[in-house]
């Protein structure tokens, strides 16, 4: 580890993340395999179709670079999907990265399609650098909403994502509704702002305008820290 937290501690944080979605009824497991995770999420019902950003045919997802976390429920049926990626904006920003469509496409030219298009009108994105990791296909199943689970969907990721890559910075693109209802607050972001991603793939059937909301190195840090006490 490359901080004042310890290995215990990110096990302990992990640990009761995984208890408080056992307690709900959820089996979690991880996985690094895209092309599993495309066929495990095809066809939940009411989950929004996948972004390129998690798609192997149209993004580079090393297992070192990228894992999935799939919740079933106690007959085995898949209940709750969710995926991080990390990428390398070292010489780079967020606003950048958004900004060239690189984000969802590791060929954008070739991949996109005709009319696309994508910017972060999100000032703080300017800010936002170095080993950033995202977090998105965010879906849980209608019967297990209103459970309290958008913690623990922060939680997992959270620590599975200090766990593997330490990043600077982790960060969502959310609608309106998530923001409305405060869900991104429960999964712990502490910071957002509007027009994080205005973006259209006419190709793909994308048009949104979706809050940026992240949370920086330090505060995941001190999460982890006071939640591995408890």
């Amino acid at each position: 580890m490359q901080s004042n937290v310890t290995t215990l501690e990110v096990s302990k944080y992990i640990g009761a993340a995984n208890e408080l979605g056992r307690t709900s009824g959820l089996h979690v497991t991880m996985g690094d395999d895209f092309e599993e995770y495309v066929e495990l999420t095809r066809r939940l019902p009411g989950k929004s179709p996948m972004y390129p950003s998690f798609r192997p045919d149209c993004s580079d997802l090393p297992p070192e670079k990228a894992f999935w976390i799939v919740g079933r429920d106690r007959e085995g049926r898949v209940a709750h999907v969710q995926a991080m990626r990390l990428d390398y904006l070292s010489n780079t920003d967020l606003a950048e990265h958004l900004g060239s469509l690189k984000a969802w496409f590791a060929s954008p030219k070739l991949k996109a399609g005709p009319g696309s298009s994508s910017r972060c009108n999100a000032p703080s994105a300017r800010r936002i650098s170095g080993l950033v990791a995202y977090h998105g296909d965010i879906w849980l199943r209608q019967d297990f909403r209103g459970r309290g689970l958008s913690t623990f969907i922060g939680r997992i990721a959270f620590g599975l994502a200090w766990a593997k890559w330490s990043p600077d910075f982790i960060y969502a693109l959310v609608a309106d509704w998530n923001i409305e209802k405060g869900v991104a607050d429960r999964q712990g972001y502490l910071h957002r702002e509007p027009h994080g991603s205005v973006l259209h793939l006419p190709s793909h059937g994308i048009d949104d305008d979706e809050w940026l909301v992240w949370v920086t190195r330090d505060e995941l840090l001190d999460t982890i820290s006071r939640n591995s006490a408890m």
